[in-house]
Order: structure tokens, then C-alpha cells, then sequence
């Protein structure tokens, strides 16, 4: 099965707890603290394996959480950050954030990765806390917990050339006799599902890959067939290869179908017919077939296109090599570092992973819920709450201060929080003391 768009949703892992410990050595006066530091949750990562072509690995596992980091120990020892968690994915997916719809990143090429999600950072054990006024302190940090995010994954094939034209016009026929790939052809209508990709070798040992491509129909650009499932998989391609059956077996007009299938292309994105095309017209040992090419031309001359049109017959195999000798000049006549961002209105991620420094949030609102009692949401507050161990005194009194500094306390005045109302953070409730 071609699984060409999933969608999963990945965690990171939790740093680990900092601990609270003194030394107790039987000839070191004064031991002072010895809490060491959480370690570091697990990172998810994206990395590409050239061997996959499917996202069939996310078929039925939908979900992946990374590791938590190791909890700190006595004696000031660290605990162990946890391993990432590295996801394989073909080349030519891109990974976008299904809640905001942000491109994360592009990948298509070998071992290229990406971190989706950062593992949360250890808590401090209370060594860190030590300062000349408290040289013992009781305070240690949880960890930071790690990220959670839904993605959406989509896979664009990274194919040379992408064969494209209405259903039934010799595509996956000629994908067979121009290479090993094997798609379904059958003396009856219909259109291919899946695109299917070969390795074309030209006579004069040049080669590339070649993808058959599900049929088009008018208003694919809309979604209507196949849709945005066949065009996105020709954005990545180097040439189109555009067949039209000359037959018009089907009752079609040639001249029509190449127009529609132009049309379809441009109203996706316009930047596709800035693309090398190859315009074949195929089934001429049908004899009707000339006549219609004479036609087609004609129309063409009408509208003031100069296209050059290569005549094949793939059921015959006629014509077939000088079809491929052309397509392998123009791959060799272009640029391999050309770029192709169809989509004006993102920020371009062709090729290469975009990091952004994001700030610390420190934002906060306040609003009440159905007992009366003040809910304070945010993902700074959230955060320092997650990371304090509210079974120590010292603690407590640190996120109380935490607050404070945040402007929580003074926002609660202004809403008319008065002493003795209930605070809620998460899941906690407090008690408002001025």
C-alpha cells in the first residue's frame, strides 16, 4: 500500500527530578548539599532513510513518547539524559504542525533531520541552590516537562521526471517498457491509485527516475479525484512528461485534454508550468491518430504556441529511446540546485531544516470559573508549577516569589482577588494570602 499523508502525534520526554541530599561523611565537617540534577528528557527526531518510500511504519502506530531523563542522585551525581527517539521518514516529506498548519521543515536528502520536539530540561538538585546566606538549602527542582505536538506527515515523491495526462493515456505503459517497475496496466478503463516510481536507463547509459502519476481530470486543482494528492507529488519533479492520447479513443478532443491538464497545473500553483515539458503524443500507430496530431498542431498555431511534440507509439515501443534521449538532455541542461517553493504563501523550506529562537513565554490571563475561584493559565506560570516540588516549605515559598516577579499577585488585585479566595493553577488550589 502507498501511504502518502499520516497523521501522529509525538511527546518528548520529561527531564528527570533534582534531589534534595546532604553529605554526611564521617571527616568532612560542614558537608553542605548533595543533590545532583536531573537528566535531560529525549528529543523526538525525524531523520531520512533513502531506503523507505511510504509512510506505512505510522500505518497503525499513531503515537510515539520519548524517554524520560534519570532523576538525580545523591553525592552530586547527575542522572543520565535518556537517548533520543530518531523517527525514519522517506525523502521529500515535509512535517507541518496540524494545530497552527506551520511548516516544520522539508527533508529530502540522506540522514537529514529534524528535532519536532525538545526533550524538557533536568531539574536542579538543591547544590545549585546554595548561596553564602543559605548554604544548606532544601530546595530542589522538578523537571521541565517535554513537549507535545500534533503533526501532520506528507510525502512529496523525489522523482526526475513525473509523467502526468488523463486517466488511460499509456502513462503506466510506458513506465513498463522504459524500466523494471511493474504498475497495473489493463485493456479497460481506469486510473492508477498510487504513484509508481522506475529507474529509466537510456541507451546511452544515462539514467534517472521516472514516477507514473494518478490520472488527472478537470477540477483536480480543487481536490475534486485525486486532487491535491496527485499534483503534490509532481512539485518535487525536474520534467513533465506530458502524454495525450492522439487516439481519442475515449471520444476526448487531444487539443482539449492538454489544455485542462495546463489549466489544472497552473490553477495549483502557476510556478508548474515554469517547468521543463515534454508534450508526447502517444497510441500513433492508431491510424486516426494522425489526422487528430494534424489538428492539434493547428490549434496550437492558432493560439500562438510553439510546442515541440514527440510522437510515440508505447504499445509498439516506437520512438521510445529518442522520447528518453530528450528528457535526459533537459535533466542534464538543468540546474540540480534549482529550487521549487510552489506555495507563495509559505516561507520557503525547500532543502533544509529553519529553527526559530522562540522566547520564553511569560504571558499570563486570569479568568473564573463556575465555583468563583481564579484560574491563572499561561505557559510560564504552568511551567514554574509543573517544575516545583510542593511537598518542601522552601520550595513552595520559591514559586510563591516565582509569582510575584511574574506580576501574577498584582493582576490578581486588579481582578478583585481578596485574601483568603481560591487560586488555581492546573491542577492545584491555593489559598490568596496578602
Amino acid at each position: 500500500m502507498f501511504l502518502d499523508e499520516v497523521k501522529i502525534f509525538v511527546r518528548s520526554g520529561d527531564g528527570g527530578n533534582g534531589l534534595v541530599a546532604f553529605r554526611r561523611e564521617k571527616y568532612v565537617p560542614k558537608g553542605g548539599p548533595a543533590g545532583g540534577d536531573g537528566g535531560r528528557g529525549a528529543n523526538v527526531v525525524f531523520i531520512v532513510d533513502e531506503g523507505l518510500r511510504t509512510f506505512m511504519d505510522y500505518r497503525y502506530q499513531k503515537k510515539f513518547v520519548a524517554p524520560n531523563g534519570e532523576n538525580g542522585m545523591s553525592k552530586g551525581m547527575h542522572g543520565r539524559k535518556s537517548k533520543d527517539l530518531y523517527l525514519k521518514v522517506p525523502p521529500g516529506t515535509v512535517i507541518r504542525d496540524t494545530d497552527t498548519g506551520e511548516v516544520l521543515a522539508d527533508l529530502v536528502e540522506h540522514n537529514q533531520e529534524v528535532v519536532v520536539a525538545r526533550g524538557g530540561r533536568g531539574g536542579r538538585g538543591n547544590c545549585r541552590f546554595a548561596t553564602p546566606s543559605n548554604p544548606a538549602p532544601e530546595i530542589a527542582e522538578n523537571g521541565e516537562p517535554g513537549e507535545e505536538r500534533n503533526l501532520t506527515l506528507e510525502l512529496k515523491l523525489m522523482a526526475d521526471v513525473g509523467l502526468v495526462g488523463f486517466p488511460s493515456v499509456g502513462k503506466s505503459t510506458l513506465l513498463s517498457i522504459t524500466s523494471k517497475a511493474k504498475p497495473k496496466i489493463a485493456d479497460y478503463h481506469f486510473t492508477t491509485l498510487a504513484p509508481n516510481l522506475g529507474v529509466v536507463e537510456t541507451k546511452d547509459n544515462r539514467s534517472f527516475v521516472m514516477a507514473d502519476l494518478p490520472g488527472l481530470i478537470e477540477g483536480a486543482s480543487q481536490g475534486v479525484g485525486l486532487g491535491h494528492q496527485f499534483l503534490r507529488h509532481i512539485e518535487r519533479t525536474k520534467v513533465i512528461v506530458h502524454i495525450i492520447d492522439m487516439s481519442a479513443t475515449d471520444g476526448r478532443d487531444p487539443y482539449e485534454d492538454y489544455k485542462i491538464i495546463n489549466q489544472e497545473l497552473l490553477e495549483y500553483n502557476m510556478r508548474l508550468l515554469e517547468r521543463p515539458q515534454v508534450v508526447v503524443a502517444n497510441k500513433m500507430d492508431i491510424p486516426v491518430a494522425s489526422e487528430n496530431l494534424e489538428h492539434f498542431k493547428n490549434k496550437l498555431k492558432e493560439d500562438g504556441e510553439e510546442v515541440e511534440i514527440v510522437e510515440i507509439s508505447a504499445f509498439t515501443r516506437t520512438n521510445i529511446d529518442n522520447l528518453l534521449y530528450k528528457v535526459g538532455d533537459i535533466l542534464d541542461s538543468t540546474d540540480p540546485n534549482t529550487l521549487y517553493e510552489l506555495d507563495t504563501e509559505e516561507e520557503t523550506m525547500e532543502n533544509r531544516v529553519l529553527y526559530k529562537h522562540k522566547p520564553k513565554d511569560e504571558t499570563f490571563k486570569i479568568t473564573r470559573d463556575d465555583t468563583g475561584a481564579y484560574v491563572v493559565s499561561g505557559p510560564g506560570i504552568e511551567r514554574a508549577f509543573l517544575m516545583t516540588d510542593f511537598n518542601r516549605d522552601a520550595s513552595i515559598r520559591r514559586f510563591a516569589q516565582q509569582m510575584r516577579s511574574m506580576g501574577v499577585d498584582d493582576a490578581l488585585r486588579e481582578r478583585g482577588c481578596k485574601n483568603g479566595d481560591i487560586v488555581k493553577i492546573l491542577k492545584g488550589e491555593f489559598e490568596f494570602v496578602e
